[in-house]
């Protein structure tokens, strides 16, 4: 039996300790927004946060975290920063088909909360990870720079 912090909940789970994070969450728990994309943690689609940092889960043994806060995407309600984003995302419309969009606003908030205002080769530079099958990058770009206050004209 395994005790996380999830979304500032703690919860008991019955599995194994290497089960990945990303199926405890999904499979056992319920949160579906976190998605899978490629099981290597390469495409970003998976990502949460562990104590703040963007991780992905994909390939996170569950029996690592230990003590440390997990917050998904369901997790970020009462978050200022992620507010920014989540408004930001609605302005600049990122979203086409979807899947990689929680994978990306993790990552997002994780950066705006490491940097204020950072430029567009740091957030080229963090993004990076993530794949986008309908290609939306510049939009996820302008949007993170407008969560920051800096909107390019």
């Amino acid at each position: 039996m395994l005790t996380l912090n999830i979304n500032h909940k703690i919860i008991k789970v019955d599995v194994p300790e290497d089960m990945p994070l990303l199926w405890v969450l999904r499979d056992v728990l319920g949160l579906m927004g976190t998605k899978y994309g490629c099981g290597i943690g390469e495409c970003g689609a998976c990502t949460v946060h562990l104590d703040g940092e963007a991780v992905r889960s994909c390939n996170l043994p569950v029996g690592l975290i230990g003590e440390r806060s997990v917050i998904t995407i369901e997790g970020i309600a009462d978050d200022p920063i992620a507010q920014k984003i989540l408004d930001a995302w609605i302005t600049h419309q990122p979203t086409q088909c979807g899947y990689c969009q929680p994978g990306q606003i993790m990552t997002a908030i994780s950066l705006l909360k490491k940097n204020e205002n950072p430029s567009n080769e740091e957030i080229e530079r963090e993004m990076s990870g993530h794949i986008c099958r309908c290609g939306t990058y510049q939009r996820v770009k302008e949007a993170i720079k407008d969560a920051a206050g800096e909107v390019e004209e």
